[in-house]
């Protein structure tokens, strides 16, 4: 499969039955059901066709933040990347995280964040991504009104030129994406 022979569509929705379709029928596809955290859907879905099968998928939801110190109010939170295991290593991830990253820009908030566990940060970071410091605590909120510390990486990077993430104590004030 070359990479010409897919391309990036806007996705109308994405359902359970695309995520087996791309990442098969394990019953933890993107490997964070130990974290015991409720997520909340995207909102705007991008997908990669091979030969009719969706073999990739990008999310984006924009969502509440506040940084300590800032008056940064909003992100585009980034969420349920995956590629097909079969297809791993064409660069279909670095594809289909920039399509959904240049509709990012058109959504208005300065940044982009995403939520990962630690052996992806690398690919992230090779994608432009920069990991929030370990010692900077990120709060997301969770069902029955708690607050909990997010027990994945969490990265950011910038949607518009000369967006500077701030230095801060990191709240999501809302489920995370």
């Amino acid at each position: 499969m070359s990479t010409h022979d897919t391309s990036v569509l806007r996705l109308t929705q994405y359902t359970q039955a695309d995520v087996r379709e791309i990442l098969g029928t394990g019953e933890d596809p993107f490997g964070v059901a130990d974290t015991g955290l409720t997520w909340l859907p995207k909102e705007e879905h991008f997908g990669l066709r091979h030969e009719g099968r969706l073999v990739a998928h990008a999310g984006l939801r924009r969502l509440p933040v506040s940084v300590e110190g800032s008056d940064l109010t909003e992100v585009v939170g980034l969420g349920g990347v995956a590629v097909a295991p079969d297809v791993r290593g064409r660069g279909l991830a670095r594809r289909i995280v920039t399509a959904a990253l240049s509709h990012a820009r058109t959504m208005g908030p300065p940044h982009a964040l995403l939520f990962c566990r630690p052996p992806l940060v690398p690919l992230y970071e090779r994608l432009g991504w920069h990991a929030i410091a370990a010692e900077s605590p990120v709060r997301v909120e969770q069902p029955g009104d708690r607050v909990v510390t997010m027990p994945l990486r969490t990265l950011v990077t910038p949607l518009h030129e000369n967006a500077r993430w701030p230095e801060g104590a990191i709240r999501l004030r809302s489920l995370p994406m």
